[in-house]
């Protein structure tokens, strides 16, 4: 299995810049763990909110990088 991030703006298209990891993970916890860690230069880069696909199978989608207030 290959795990990965899609990065979406507010209304859920995919944004894509250079600068943006495009990394692949071998585990939904290896996933989860490095957007734990990045999920703020990802923000500052302009992606508001993210899609954990597992290959091409959605896991879940729409997640917001903001935080709750």
């Amino acid at each position: 299995m290959t795990w990965r991030w899609r990065y979406e703006n507010a209304n859920g298209g995919e944004v894509s810049a250079a600068d943006l990891s495009r990394e692949v993970f071998p585990s939904q916890a290896d996933a989860e763990s490095w957007l734990g860690e990045s999920w703020r230069d990802l923000l500052e880069s302009g992606v508001e909110q993210v899609t954990l696909l597992d290959g091409d199978r959605v896991e879940y989608q729409g997640m917001s990088l903001r935080p709750q207030e």
